[in-house]
């Protein structure tokens, strides 16, 4: 095919079609082709007199070979104008000893180098690759590192929220506790004035202790995340360099991105959860001094619970055993499923699940509420990798699936000692204890999907109203190594 411009075209010409590099002391047989004296010397060593061109394949005499010293001259004018081109297109991707183009990378010194750099003595016994693969490897590594430090970023991202948070429930009860205690001062205000100054200044230091945790926390959180982001913005400046750019100094970039952890904040001590605690104790205590007890109410709080969960219809799950994966093993009822290390041999149907080891309930919602409750076990010495929620009818069973909404998945994860929802990205779940047993609420009707805690009602996530597209939705779980669901009844 012809050359793109007039450099590519006069380079085409320069090239022995022997050898395909640069004419070196070029001959000419007969016929009108050229040759590399070494190149053509070689091809027809062992040969008669006569002999074919490698070119045209016409028998030439062997004893005819012209030097061209022309087309000698019109390679040096070829080589300086590939330097120039060279030198403009790339900047510095020039050899400066030997001033060749820098197309091979030196894996012991870490340098670009040219060909004549290769065949020198200093690079001779070296492992040299072209510079593109070179520079590939290097940005896939590294590429490795931007997606590892995008995480740590994530990760700080949640810290953050999950710190405001939980101040804003502490703020929130000292507020609740406040009230209680003016109105209760405000009855005896002449007799216990003493007392309410004494409590509500022990308040406002607490309040003052929360707040100042929560902005050390907020400002660190702040400075680490701008720290990572200006590493993430410099590094991904370095991938689009040109190659020997980019692999100037490559193992200081590596090192930095390695580095690019992140220190947890200062939580909420337990001796300050105590003292907030305590102070509501003491509230109770005074109350009842003053003969002002109530029988206990249930909070507004869970009054809400009650409200949101009471009214889910409990349902009576049971697993497919033609969509469960081969190396899941069900039990006669069909409640509880297990790892196994050996694949049964099962019939490759459509439905069954034959990448990721999942399995399906049987029983699917179109409409109301309905709720179930799983009880997670694992095996002697393994560890916990599961994940339980709901999927639609349709999600994927061959291949790689996207264990996402995007893929039509809504569901919590246990891998080792990390607990979180599979969001988009993964949303951590910072509980101090891992649940055994969880409640599942599907609410069809507003798309909504909420875990419980059922040993202790408390609330773990809720993918929010609207996540839940309409269509037919089904139990879903994925069992890992070691692990073991059961349906409770």
């Amino acid at each position: 095919m012809a050359a793109e411009n007039p450099v590519e075209r006069l380079q085409e010409e320069a090239t022995c079609p022997i050898c395909l590099e640069y004419f070196t002391e070029p001959v000419s047989v007969e016929c009108g082709h050229n040759f590399c004296q070494a190149c053509i010397s070689q091809c027809w060593e062992g040969s008669d007199t006569a002999a074919s061109c490698p070119q045209c394949r016409e028998t030439v005499q062997q004893g005819n070979l012209r030097p061209n010293r022309q087309l000698a001259n019109v390679v040096e004018i070829t080589k300086q104008l590939s330097l120039q081109a060279v030198r403009g297109t790339g900047g510095d991707g020039v050899c400066e000893r030997h001033q060749e183009a820098l197309k091979l990378f030196c894996e012991e010194d870490q340098t670009p180098i040219c060909v004549v750099c290769d065949r020198s003595r200093a690079h001779r016994a070296h492992t040299v690759v072209p510079i593109e693969e070179a520079a590939q490897e290097y940005k896939e590594r590294i590429q490795a590192h931007l997606n590892s430090l995008r995480e740590e970023r994530e990760k700080l991202l949640g810290l953050k929220a999950t710190g405001e948070r939980n101040c804003w429930e502490y703020l929130k009860q000292i507020q609740t506790e406040r009230q209680k205690i003016v109105f209760e001062f405000q009855q005896l205000q002449q007799f216990l004035e003493e007392q309410e100054r004494l409590l509500l200044a022990q308040l406002e230091k607490l309040d003052k202790e929360i707040v100042r945790i929560q902005n050390e926390n907020v400002s660190k959180l702040s400075e680490q995340i701008s720290r990572l982001s200006e590493l993430i913005s410099e590094v991904e400046g370095k991938c689009q360099t040109p190659e020997s750019e980019f692999l100037q100094d490559v193992r200081t970039t590596l090192s930095r991105c390695e580095k690019g952890k992140f220190q947890q904040p200062e939580e909420i001590s337990p001796e300050l959860e105590e003292r907030v605690s305590g102070f509501s104790q003491k509230t109770i205590v005074l109350m009842e001094i003053l003969g002002k007890f109530k029988d206990t109410l249930p909070s507004e709080l869970e009054r809400k619970r009650g409200e949101s969960f009471g009214a889910h219809r409990q349902v009576n799950v049971t697993l497919d055993p033609d969509m469960a994966h081969p190396n899941l093993v069900l039990s006669e009822d069909w409640k509880s499923v297990r790892w196994e290390h050996t694949q049964q041999r099962l019939p490759n149907n459509p439905e069954r699940f034959d990448t990721w080891p999942c399995v399906l309930g049987c029983e699917g919602f179109t409409s109301g509420r309905h709720c179930w409750e799983v009880e997670i076990g694992v095996m002697v010495g393994a560890g916990q990798y599961w994940a339980l929620g709901v999927a639609r009818e349709s999600v994927g069973r061959k291949g790689q699936i996207n264990l996402r909404p995007e893929g039509g998945i809504w569901a919590v994860q246990q891998v080792g000692d990390q607990f979180r929802a599979l969001t988009s990205p993964v949303t951590p779940l910072p509980l101090s204890w891992f649940p055994s047993r969880i409640r599942v609420c599907l609410d069809c009707d507003r798309g909504q999907v909420t875990f419980i805690d059922a040993g202790d009602e408390a609330p773990i996530f809720t993918f929010p109203p609207g996540s839940v597209p309409g269509g037919r939705i089904q139990p879903w779980f994925f069992v890992g190594p070691g692990s073991r669901l059961c349906l409770c009844p």
